[in-house]
């Protein structure tokens, strides 16, 4: 078995060194033009030689030159540091987004009046928390806040007698929220701190002066309510819209509409605008500093 397979090798290798003439003639003519002669064994080696060329010259193109950024699902260096540049941003903007999130659901609470004290943000969104802040009071203290919580649990601080120049707003011009009839005046001894004003349906609501939207949502009572910052610790609140044209953190000027009039909310028996006046946490007389006519 063993001389067989020496012999079966031994052919091959005799056939593989069998010289042959390749030769190309004139069909015509039977003139050659050309002749060489080889055996396939040069044939095979030849092969490889060239396949191993063709190849080193297509990995070098790929590698080497800009031809590797066409092909389908290569990114080059450039274009992978940038998705991950991109990656990080997104990720911060996604965290501050969060705090800024949760911060205007705090400042919602707030001006609602419910208040979590366990959950609301101490730290506006920018701001770096200090060292952890002592809360502990003394007795005098506590003695002055349970006198002074005591004298004021039922009291409620109205405007009365304040004008543009105590408020620190001079000669300011406030612009008429709506143009409309008063149906309901500033009457704080029931509970009304503000005063309603009744339109056509679909009447623009505006701003009565410079400021900072600081709430534009829904809420139960009020229904779509607006809460407008403006210098001096002066707050505007209009209510029960039926659309809200501005959101959180928009800059506003005086006359710019931030609402459609509307009849949102549970404490409201038709379409109107109750609109407030709030100067550094007290309620005032709208009427006392703008002039309204129908």
């Amino acid at each position: 078995m063993r001389k067989e397979r020496t012999k079966e090798r031994k052919q091959l290798l005799k056939k593989l060194k069998n010289k042959y003439r390749l030769v190309l003639m004139n069909d015509a003519t039977f003139e050659e033009r050309f002749s060489a002669s080889m055996t396939p064994l040069n044939v095979i080696a030849g092969v490889a030689l060239v396949t191993v060329i063709i190849s080193s010259i297509v990995v070098s193109t790929i590698v080497f030159t800009p031809v590797k950024e066409y092909i389908p699902g290569y990114s080059d260096t450039q274009t992978r540091i940038n998705a991950l540049n991109a990656s990080l941003r997104a990720d911060s903007l996604e965290k501050a987004q969060a705090v800024y999130a949760q911060y205007l659901q705090d400042l919602k609470h707030v001006l609602v009046g419910d208040i979590l004290s366990d959950t609301l943000t101490i730290n506006p969104p920018g701001r770096k928390p200090s060292e952890e802040p002592d809360f502990s009071r003394s007795p005098e203290d506590d003695k002055l806040r349970s006198e002074i919580e005591s004298e004021e649990r039922f009291a409620l601080t109205t405007g009365a007698g304040l004008s543009s120049e105590s408020i620190g707003l001079p000669g300011v011009f406030f612009f008429t929220p709506i143009r409309g009839t008063i149906t309901a005046s500033f009457n704080p001894a029931r509970g009304h701190l503000g005063i309603d004003l009744v339109a056509p349906e679909g009447e623009l609501v505006k701003a009565v002066y410079d400021g900072t939207i600081i709430f534009a949502s829904f809420t139960a009572d009020g229904g779509n309510v607006i809460y407008i910052q403006h210098p001096n610790n002066l707050i505007s609140v209009y209510k029960h819209n039926s659309v809200l044209l501005q959101k959180t953190g928009n800059q506003v000027q005086a006359g710019q509409s931030i609402a459609i009039m509307g009849n949102t909310g549970e404490f409201t028996d038709g379409p109107h605008l109750h609109f407030e006046l709030w100067y550094d946490g007290t309620a005032l007389n709208p009427q006392d500093f703008i002039a309204f006519s129908n």
